[in-house]
């Protein structure tokens, strides 16, 4: 299971209420990163605000993309999350994409009076709030939208993103690797919490998905939070298991840039040429 994409990487970074996450943001510009993707728990005291941070980060750095990894949906309502994305991408020159996750941790959600929400209806609010999100990045006006969990009633979209703005979820179960393949950009799993058959059967679900829709799988952003891994691993994960970009801890930085990465591209393009032959 192999896309054919270019592997990407990138850093997850923890935003601790300190100056290392702007210090750590900068080094990952600096060393050639591609990504970097930050947690989104706002009822963590010792956390800054990921959306701020976001913002901070893009302003500081020149080259690297920046996405919440995964935005809490039931304390970000979507279309007031879609105004703050289209924003951030275009004062940062397009380097946005938008990780979104149906939530988790309810009891911390609840104590910053969101919604609990049992998982059916979390799922549903998901795919809900990714057609309220594109209905305001397209630039219409006089938006309307009757949901279960949100509407619009005559909303008027604008200033719209620098560029089509991805949505990636966080998913595991079916019906949200569902919605991914019909609606969404892109996949963003945990290694630990998935082993490498289920990245395989998540994408084949997803690429199921997508071919209903008359979607390209190939389209579809493959991104693993991947954390402390050998360059054979994630070279097996890309070409094997269809993942093709990969979130590496942020205390690994500088040796990871320099030793493991160009090993991992070596290795993939080598076995994709074995493949070919």
């Amino acid at each position: 299971m192999d896309y054919g994409q270019p592997v990407r990487f990138g850093i997850f970074l923890t935003p601790e209420a300190t100056d290392r996450p702007l210090q750590l943001a900068a080094l990952a510009d600096e060393l050639g990163y591609d990504l970097i993707g930050v947690q989104d728990h706002p009822y963590q005291r010792r956390f800054f605000d990921t959306w701020t941070l976001l913002t901070a980060i893009a302003m500081r750095t020149e080259r690297i993309t920046v996405f919440p990894d995964v935005a809490n949906l039931p304390l970000r309502p979507p279309a007031m999350l879609a105004k703050a994305a289209a924003t951030l991408d275009i004062l940062s020159g397009g380097r946005l994409e938008l990780g979104l996750g149906a939530g988790g941790f309810w009891n911390g959600i609840k104590a910053y009076d969101g919604p609990v929400r049992t998982p059916g209806e979390s799922v549903s609010a998901v795919e809900e709030a990714i057609k309220v999100m594109r209905f305001l990045w397209s630039g219409q006006h006089g938006i309307r939208f009757d949901g279960r969990f949100y509407s619009l009633t005559g909303a008027h979209s604008g200033p719209l993103p620098a560029h089509p703005i991805g949505i990636w979820l966080g998913a595991y179960k079916p019906r949200m690797l569902s919605i991914i393949g019909r609606l969404a950009d892109g996949w963003v799993p945990s290694y630990g919490y998935v082993k490498e058959s289920d990245l395989v059967e998540g994408n084949r679900r997803i690429d199921e998905a997508a071919g209903g829709a008359g979607r390209d799988p190939r389209a579809i952003r493959r991104v693993l939070n991947a954390g402390y891994l050998d360059a054979q691993t994630i070279a097996s994960l890309a070409v094997d298991c269809g993942m093709d970009t990969f979130l590496v801890a942020e205390d690994e930085m500088r040796d990871f840039m320099s030793e493991v990465a160009p090993r991992v591209r070596e290795e993939v393009e080598s076995r994709r040429s074995r493949r070919a032959d």
